[in-house]
């Protein structure tokens, strides 16, 4: 009857460590669609504490999902690379506009995250 019980917690432990784990990487997921919806819709207007805001949380994001890399279906990858491509295009135009300029070391930061997706994308798409 002890085996009987211990086979149960066993069981349930797994089942809970894998729920958090499948939760965590979609999470990460859903946070990066949420910052693409953000920049598409308000970086326009955006302050240079904004956008360094912004480039914290894409790297945040993008450390996350590093964790998970595997995990993900080949399906949830291309959403990913989608979404990351749509970040880095709003990031870019702020770029080119000029504010990235102002913000000293953290440019440097987000141009090097920018070429490592631009290099990812051309990466998956051959």
């Amino acid at each position: 009857m002890r085996l009987k019980n211990l086979m149960t917690v066993c069981t349930m432990v797994v089942l809970l460590a894998l729920t958090s784990s499948c939760s965590t990487k979609m999470k990460a997921i859903n946070r990066l669609e949420d910052l693409s919806t953000e920049l598409r819709e308000n970086s326009r207007y955006y302050s240079l504490g904004d956008w360094e805001r912004a480039g914290k949380e894409f790297i945040e994001i993008r450390k996350e999902i590093a964790k998970h890399e595997l995990d993900y279906t080949p399906e949830q990858k291309k959403r990913i690379g989608v979404l990351e491509g749509k970040c880095a295009g709003y990031m870019a135009k702020g770029a080119k506009e000029g504010v990235f300029d102002k913000i000293k070391g953290f440019a440097n930061e987000i141009n090097g995250v920018l070429q490592g997706i631009l290099n990812a994308v051309t990466d998956f798409v051959e």
